[in-house]
């Protein structure tokens, strides 16, 4: 952190109240990377600007930090709902980080309804429906229902039952379905094999079990043995959710467990999900918190957690005892929830599993950890010391030049920070100037870009980059550095040629890499994603031309009114398909020229 910015934010800090709240780290650009809670806003804020020694998490989170931001709050606990609620709004990236998350599947059943069906849905919605889940490893929620199907009488159609129904599907002849649509079941008997199906979600298999056999015995007999295979199949699916069976607790017990192991630089959290003594599922997540201690990244950890899966059960064991924590959590799901910190019994054992499970992850995720930091912020301090360069190259910034046979001529600038694509930075130009002189155009995009850095307006040509990469030789090179040059930018600058992958020094030297050094690797990288976005804005800049072609062709339509036209529409399509009426009232087109809109598209 420069010397001038810890100096305004330790002044900054020292006017900080000390009242509980929640603090907001922002970086050079402004963008949100950490955010945090605290009983004394003053106190926590400034321990990390202190003098002190830290974990290397979060050193590197208060080495990004350019300014703050805070709110006070009435309460602790207040504070903890703000804070969950901002950090899953805005995901910043130095708190907890979900590498691993994604959004397992559940089983719904709609009780409320007078006949409900069973769907599998990945969305956990606020509608007192009954949600079983998550499920994920071994139990596969796809096969479940296809169980529920072939074993249980509901019905898996989408029909409105209020309207009259003349003849049951094939599914009622099959003996798959109770047909509630012509009234061949009363509501009661619909509602005893919903039951059975609640009751199979919570770990009776037997009945479910003994169904399947007794058709796979049929089909054999019958000789359709895909039928029997598939049967077959379904039976050692319940015989392995079987075997997920935790002795020990109540067959009514829903339980979620969370492990934790850390080692100062990374941390592991991982999740145990037992459902009525079935464990559905034991997943594992990397997460990155910049928090002073383990304690907070296990809060924000949980609360983040629930607020992705909506569905909080009854029990919840974890390491820490929070009357902070248990107090969220009942608010949140507004039930009451037993937090249990695993002490003794099965509950000590349980989470004995999980930890040991978190250590093995952290363990392995350890040499995959070392490989990525290789790939970027590796690479970047490679760069320093392969190019001679005085500054570290965080802010590397690629360009490249594409156009069709001299026309629709556009140039790309990328982003990559710490060795990472920032693509809310990528900015793209258009160049008006005739015929293919790819040169001359580098040098007039830098010249460009530099102009806006001076009037810094924009948030990322208001940055000046370590790096400038040209996608080139050493010709294109001396272009752009004498664009560098006109405008008194001192930036180092090189640039990568394709053919033997030979960086080029503006002192006219040149490098070549081995293959495999991730220095290397970075460039090309940046190199290819300033070519992808440039010909991405070309290919789309060309065909909005042709298609401006097409609407010059209508009766009374120039320029100005394209301009309406697709700043309101968006896009041709939406042109195409508007109504006469959706086209007159857009101002500055009457009902006349509308007409002639809608029926050139409408007669072609």
């Amino acid at each position: 952190m420069q010397e001038q910015v810890l100096k305004r934010i330790k002044e900054k800090v020292h006017a900080l109240p000390q009242l509980p709240g929640v603090y907001k780290m922002l970086d050079v650009y402004g963008n949100i990377i950490y955010i945090g809670k605290a009983k004394n806003l003053k106190n926590r804020v400034s321990s990390y600007f202190l003098n002190t020694i830290k974990l290397p998490k979060v050193q590197t989170m208060v080495d990004n930090v350019y300014d703050f931001e805070y709110i006070i709050t009435l309460s602790e606990l207040e504070a903890l709902n703000l804070e969950s609620n901002l950090i899953h709004k805005h995901q910043p990236f130095y708190n907890i980080l979900l590498k691993d998350g994604k959004a397992f599947p559940y089983i719904k059943i709609d009780y409320k309804s007078e006949y409900p069906t069973v769907i599998v849905t990945r969305k956990v919605k606020n509608d007192n429906a009954l949600y079983f889940g998550p499920y994920f490893n071994k139990i596969n929620a796809n096969v479940l229902y296809k169980i529920i199907n072939n074993t249980f009488k509901l019905r898996d159609c989408n029909l409105n039952l209020k309207r009259k129904v003349n003849r049951e599907c094939l599914n009622y002849h099959i003996h798959q379905c109770l047909a509630p649509c012509t009234g061949k079941c009363t509501k009661q008997e619909y509602r005893e094999e919903v039951d059975k199906v609640i009751n199979f979600l919570k770990g009776d298999l037997t009945e479910a079990k003994n169904i399947l056999m007794k058709k796979m015995q049929a089909y054999a007999e019958m000789e359709m043995f895909e039928k029997a295979i598939d049967m077959r199949e379904y039976i050692k699916s319940i015989e392995n959710i079987d075997a997920q069976n935790v002795t020990g607790l109540n067959k009514n017990m829903d339980v979620d467990i969370f492990g934790f192991a850390e080692n100062g630089t990374n941390a592991v959290v991982s999740v145990a999900n037992i459902r009525g003594t079935k464990m559905i599922g034991l997943n594992n997540y990397t997460v990155i918190d910049a928090s002073i201690n383990s304690s907070d990244i296990l809060i924000n950890f949980v609360t983040q957690y629930y607020m992705s899966t909506k569905i909080v059960p009854k029990n919840i064991v974890i390491n820490i005892a929070s009357e902070e924590i248990k107090t969220w959590l009942n608010d949140f799901s507004k039930k009451k929830i037993n937090v249990l910190a695993g002490s003794r019994g099965i509950y000590s054992r349980l989470l004995k599993m999980v930890n040991d499970n978190a250590s093995e992850y952290l363990n392995k995720s350890i040499e995959k950890n070392k490989v990525y930091e290789l790939k970027t912020i590796g690479a970047v301090k490679n760069l320093q010391k392969i190019l001679g360069l005085n500054v570290l190259p965080k802010r590397i910034e690629g360009y490249d030049i594409s156009n069709l046979g001299g026309t629709n001529t556009v140039a790309s600038m990328v982003v990559f920070v710490n060795g990472e694509p920032q693509k809310n930075m990528y900015r793209k130009f258009k160049i008006t100037t005739d015929g293919q002189n790819d040169f001359r155009n580098m040098h007039d995009v830098i010249v460009r870009r530099f102009n806006e850095y001076e009037k810094a307006k924009d948030i990322s040509f208001s940055c000046k980059p370590d790096l400038i990469l040209i996608d080139g030789g050493f010709i294109q090179l001396t272009f752009a550095k004498q664009a560098l040059e006109e405008k008194k930018i001192n930036v180092d600058i090189i640039s990568l040629a394709k053919k033997q992958e030979e960086i080029y020094r503006i002192d006219g030297s040149k490098i070549i890499l081995s293959k495999d050094n991730y220095a290397l690797k970075l460039l090309q990288n940046v190199r290819d994603e300033s070519h992808r976005f440039a010909i991405t804005f070309q290919k789309n800049l060309r065909r909005k031309n042709i298609l401006i072609s097409e609407l010059k062709q209508i009766h009374l339509i120039g320029n100005k009114k394209i301009d309406i036209l697709f700043e309101k529409f968006k896009s041709i399509d939406a042109i195409k398909n508007a109504s006469i009426e959706e086209l007159s009232s857009t101002k500055g087109i009457g009902n006349l020229l509308a007409t002639n809109i809608y029926n050139y598209f409408h007669k072609q």
